[in-house]
């Protein structure tokens, strides 16, 4: 599975969770927070298919990508064990957590595996 196939839904959902946040409970931190990470997980979401689409990887892409997944792990974990509270730190913490893990395993893989070229 290539990393944009992943990277896009769970920048959405980040997204959306900020935007939420912001209309809910009126947290302008969830909005900056939520939206600034989703909003940086669909720039390298799109990054990462756009090489792909040249049959490339982006590590760069790759990088950013692990980079919020592992800080919204941290913050959204933190969270949960001051808060105890489930939605949404701690399901937040999780689907990060596995994504965070699913990036370590693309980088040590090589990144998305471009097909051979059909002749």
């Amino acid at each position: 599975m290539h990393d944009f196939c992943l990277t896009i839904p769970y920048g959405l959902l980040v997204l959306a969770g900020g935007v939420m946040g912001y209309l809910k409970k009126g947290s302008t931190s969830s909005l900056a927070g939520g939206a600034g990470s989703g909003l940086l997980l669909l720039i390298a979401g799109y990054l990462s298919l756009k090489a792909f689409q040249k049959r490339r990887n982006s590590y760069i892409a790759m990088l950013l990508q692990s980079v919020i997944a592992f800080a919204l792990t941290w913050v959204m974990g933190q969270r949960y064990i001051e808060t105890s509270k489930i939605m949404p730190a701690g399901v937040v913490a999780v689907v990060s957590v596995i994504m965070a893990a699913f990036y370590l395993f693309k980088i040590a893989s090589g990144g998305n595996h471009i097909p051979a070229k059909a002749e």
